[in-house]
């Protein structure tokens, strides 16, 4: 099948030059390539003008930046031992707006806007691309300039709102209100689905189809549903372009939920809209300076300490233990507390490491007090984790370590198993070729459910979250894991979407929606309740935003910080 990996990097354009990373004055902008402005206005630089435009995507889906922003200091992760960045963990001085995350991401953000507005303005003059195919990559510019549109809004509210190319640097910078942007989001969407491929999947894999702008679309009525711009009708919106996804296109939801993650069949029935990975480290990198250095790299940074432990070593199957997000006991007790009927946890997260550094008579770890030495022949079990506790005799009845939750700590947790690149080159290797699942049916399933339920048609919410419990069942366990009406509440929407997409870069803008994040931070995450405040439902503006903004009369920014910092 062909695809759209290999996407040429045209950074040189003056029309992908809005903003520098530096905190220097915007004039001092380097150009860092010869391909001139005009290369857009030809047949091929228009195609590959629209490739480059997706190139924003892989900055922020399955990168560390993306996942610090969407999965860190929310009610089901915590931190763990190493890392920087803390501050989106604990709210509290570390989250400044300073922050070269939040800088690079804001001005990653524009770089594809702008590239989006060059394609979309400059179409009706680029000849030497037929008619249909013109149609359908403005369609693509609009489908991602409002995926980043949207990004812009769920993490920093009220923005700057560009939607004609800019041709030169400049300091003229405002916020537009929040109900504006919407209004920008819904009505790019609404021209992209009408233009887009009617299909599960474009014939160039990974190309925006129907299907994905209408569940982005379904995302952004959901959004809305909950801010100060809703609309009498959000929810009921939402709900249709859900069972629209669900229904016309032959997606379906595989049988076994592990198998979703399954690296060597990525391109399946489940997959809506997918940001694509390769082994090419050039082909993996954003048009932008100061990104990311290639690769879905989410492999890396929920492993707990596993390599120092007696028995093993470090290897390319069981990953680099970045240690950077470990489960709440919210997650792991409340969330995951049916293992019996429930599938997910025993598929969510990696219970056994089995030796890969065999030796006798070797000195135990210390979070096995049952035992002082240990043996191990290759492949042997050398660390379980049963998710409950065990006696003392328990765990010295076993040959091996075990991991009980009393013992769990900021490097020893259970580690969730969905990205690991078994792929990659060597152990040390960091990018991983890994397509990152920006949607995936269950999504869809559960915001259909969500949709309907706030629009009070419990039946088809019961029938929604229904298919992705039944298929997340053990054998046997269906009638078990089928919910009745009455059982129908916002509270199982909740958990049943950390369920389903713990870890999939999708709970902090959830929790942001939902207008729960303060509320449920404070009661399951334990090291950022007293640090969090009603202001840190959006982040701080990227201080060199506000520097390189007009100066008012006062000789302060026209661009103003958000409230609280």
């Amino acid at each position: 099948m062909k695809n759209i990996k290999n996407s040429i990097r045209i950074t040189g354009l003056a029309t992908l030059l809005l903003f520098s990373q530096s905190c220097k004055d915007v004039l001092d902008e380097t150009v860092i390539s010869g391909i001139g402005n005009d290369y857009v206005n030809t047949a091929k630089g228009f195609q590959d003008a629209v490739k480059a435009a997706y190139s924003t995507l892989r900055y922020y889906y399955g990168t560390q930046q993306g996942l610090t922003m969407t999965e860190y200091g929310t009610d089901i992760y915590a931190t763990g031992a190493d890392g920087g960045y803390k501050g989106f963990h604990f709210y509290d001085g570390q989250l400044n707006p300073t922050v070269d995350y939040l800088g690079n991401t804001w001005d990653e953000l524009y770089r594809g806007i702008n590239t989006c507005n060059a394609i979309i303005e400059r179409a009706a003059n680029v000849s030497g691309v037929p008619d249909a195919v013109k149609k359908m990559r403005v369609a693509e510019a609009k489908f991602l300039r409002a995926h980043y549109y949207y990004i812009l809004l769920m993490q920093w509210g009220s923005v700057d709102l560009r939607l004609t190319e800019t041709l030169a640097p400049t300091k003229e910078t405002k916020r537009a209100p929040e109900s504006e942007i919407y209004a920008a989001i819904i009505k790019d969407l609404n021209e992209a689905i009408v233009d887009l491929e009617a299909k599960a999947q474009s014939a160039e894999y990974g190309r925006a189809t129907r299907p994905a702008a209408e569940t982005l679309l379904a995302k952004v009525y959901l959004a809305k549903g909950y801010s100060t711009s809703k609309a009498a009708d959000d929810f009921s919106k939402a709900a249709a372009l859900c069972k629209t996804v669900t229904t016309a296109y032959g997606f379906k939801l595989l049988d076994d939920f592990a198998s979703v993650f399954d690296e060597n069949n990525q391109v399946n029935s489940e997959i809506v809209f997918a940001v694509q990975y390769t082994s090419d480290p050039l082909s993996n990198l954003t048009n932008g300076v100061g990104a990311a250095n290639g690769g879905n790299n989410l492999h890396l940074f929920f492993g707990m300490q596993y390599d120092v432990q007696p028995g093993m070593k470090r290897d390319v199957f069981y990953g680099r233990p970045f240690k950077r997000l470990r489960p709440t006991s919210y997650l792991l007790n409340t969330v995951f507390a049916d293992r019996t009927n429930d599938s997910r946890y025993k598929k969510t997260f990696r219970d056994t490491w089995l030796s890969n550094n065999p030796g006798n008579n070797l000195n135990a770890a210390s979070f096995d007090d049952s035992k002082t030495k240990v043996s191990f022949a290759a492949g042997d079990t050398a660390i379980f984790i049963p998710g409950v506790e065990w006696t003392k005799a328990q765990r010295a009845a076993k040959k091996y370590q075990v991991l009980v939750p009393s013992a769990y700590n900021e490097a020893l947790f259970p580690t969730l198993q969905k990205f690991f690149d078994t792929k990659r080159p060597d152990l040390t290797y960091e990018p991983g070729s890994r397509d990152y699942f920006v949607f995936r049916l269950a999504d869809v399933y559960l915001m259909l459910a969500e949709a309907s339920l706030q629009s009070n048609n419990i039946a088809d919410a019961v029938t929604a979250i229904n298919m992705v419990r039944t298929r997340a069942a053990w054998p046997g366990k269906k009638d078990a894991m089928t919910i009745a009406a009455k059982d129908m509440t916002f509270e199982l929407v909740i958990e049943e979407r950390a369920r389903e997409l713990a870890g999939e870069q999708t709970r902090w803008i959830d929790l942001k929606r939902w207008g729960l994040l303060v509320d449920r931070v404070k009661k399951y995450n334990p090291q950022a309740a007293v640090n969090i405040k009603d202001f840190h439902v959006v982040r701080p503006i990227p201080q060199t935003q506000i520097d390189r903004s007009t100066k008012g009369t006062d000789g302060k920014s026209v661009f103003a910080q958000n409230t609280g910092y």
